[in-house]
């Protein structure tokens, strides 16, 4: 596999409880919906602005098939194309959908006052995420009352293998679910899987030792951060993380401390029935 292709959704969907599916085993799904997706998942790469051949690249698909998705698509308001350039970019259609589950995502609405005591007393980023593949994405973020440093936009993607919020949500998930993570990992990161992985299992015996996991300089050098799963009363897993500059908050603080306190917040956030 291409490393810069997106991987394949057979490896990376997931369901309710959080463990991936494979849906080439599942007669109900529907491969040209995928693939649509695969499209639109494909400008969340880097790139705001792409070209067919730009998409079939990232996503492994011909550049034939793309024409047509990019085409209906545009018809149906997620992507709009620039003629002087010949490349479409992200419509208002997909803003319309991510608006819609972020403003209806009640954890959000309820952890947020419990976030902000907690971003006050720490001096912390506090954010909750939930997966996208092989990332976690931002859907809240609370900054105590005097900081500007690391404000995470709602929809940030993060990588799963080095972030605190990736890896709590790695060690929570099945046995089975890790397997395949794992396996779409080593396909992506190649010659550099094993050091990543390495760091998810230093966060798997932290997270069964202590119920969280940290990521202490290895996202972002100068950034220690920790991370502690969120279950849902739907059986869905998201990831409550807080966050700051490793001057403010050094690792043996985090450790020793607020990693813990985090963990506390989370469960007081699980006792909301959300």
């Amino acid at each position: 596999m291409n490393k810069a292709q997106i991987t394949p959704p057979e490896l990376l969907a997931a369901s309710g409880d959080g463990e991936p599916v494979k849906p080439e085993k599942d007669r109900k799904f529907v491969e040209a919906l995928s693939r649509g997706l695969d499209v639109l998942r494909a400008f969340s790469q880097g790139s705001v602005i792409l070209g067919n051949q730009d998409i079939s690249r990232l996503t492994g698909l011909p550049k034939p098939t793309v024409s047509r998705m990019t085409y209906t698509l545009t018809k149906l308001g997620y992507l709009s194309y620039n003629s002087q350039l010949e490349k479409y970019q992200l419509s208002s259609g997909v803003l319309a959908l991510g608006y819609a589950y972020v403003s209806n995502l009640k954890v959000r609405q309820l952890a947020r006052p419990y976030m902000d005591e907690f971003a006050r007393q720490t001096n912390m980023s506090v954010g909750l995420t939930c997966r996208d593949r092989l990332h976690m994405i931002y859907v809240e973020n609370r900054l105590p009352p005097e900081a500007s440093l690391l404000r995470m936009d709602i929809g940030l993607k993060l990588p799963m293998a080095t972030t605190s919020s990736g890896r709590a949500y790695y060690c929570a998930i099945s046995e089975k679910g890790r397997k395949v993570i794992d396996d779409a990992m080593a396909a992506k990161y190649g010659d550099a899987w094993p050091e990543k992985q390495q760091g998810l299992e230093r966060s798997m015996e932290d997270y069964k030792k202590y119920g969280f996991c940290l990521s202490l300089g290895e996202w972002d050098r100068n950034i220690n951060s920790a991370g502690v799963p969120i279950h849902l009363q739907d059986g869905t897993i998201m990831a409550l993380t807080c966050a700051a500059p490793s001057y403010l908050v050094p690792a043996e603080k985090l450790r020793e401390s607020i990693a813990h306190q985090l963990a506390m917040l989370a469960s007081d956030i699980e006792s909301l029935g959300v």
